[in-house]
């Protein structure tokens, strides 16, 4: 008797199991393979993985607030408890309050590039051409105080502007670490 309870508890088990990872909830599709590819990108510190195109904040500003504002404020300073501020915080990493955003935070620019790309606007990812990535981190940046108004951005550019907290992170010192930095 107990070898019958005990596998039917075994099979009601297994049973479950091959239904809870059966794709059957009819959500979501498979991913084309120009999707895959899309995504499939890495942008590292130096600029390795920038696409071609190229921006500045004058044209950034138009796109930060049809894309951006509705989250981050027309002039990035976020919204509480919602989303994030851009802006501000710069000198602020030492102080017992601490303001976190791209200006005072973010220690590379292509950082911020890989982000916007990989993952704005929130609602909608990837729809935005390199041209129109490179124009709002110009704008950001620009906001910031960073880079001028003016200013291009492009894959050589990039990687040249110098973040406010860029020497702020330290080196990895596990043994088990074995990236460079």
């Amino acid at each position: 008797m107990f070898r019958l309870l005990f596998s039917a508890v075994g099979l009601a088990v297994f049973a479950w199991v091959a239904f809870a990872q059966a794709p059957v909830y009819g959500l979501g599709r498979t991913a084309a393979p120009d999707e895959i590819r899309k995504a499939d990108t890495t942008v590292f510190p130096d600029g390795t993985g920038l696409p071609v195109g190229h921006g500045d904040a004058v044209l950034g500003e138009a796109i930060f607030n049809s894309r951006c504002a509705l989250c981050h404020n027309a002039k990035g300073e976020g919204r509480k408890g919602e989303y994030p501020a851009l802006v501000g915080g710069i000198g602020s990493l030492g102080t017992k309050k601490p303001v976190k955003t791209v200006g005072s935070y973010w220690p590379y620019a292509t950082t911020v590039f890989d982000h916007i790309n990989r993952a704005m606007p929130f609602n909608s990812p990837h729809i935005l051409p390199p041209n129109d990535v490179y124009s709002a981190v110009a704008y950001i940046l620009h906001l910031n105080g960073i880079i001028g108004k003016g200013d291009e951005l492009n894959e050589k550019t990039l990687p040249q502007v110098k973040m406010p907290n860029r020497d702020g992170f330290v080196p990895d010192s596990r043994p088990d670490i074995k990236v460079k930095r």
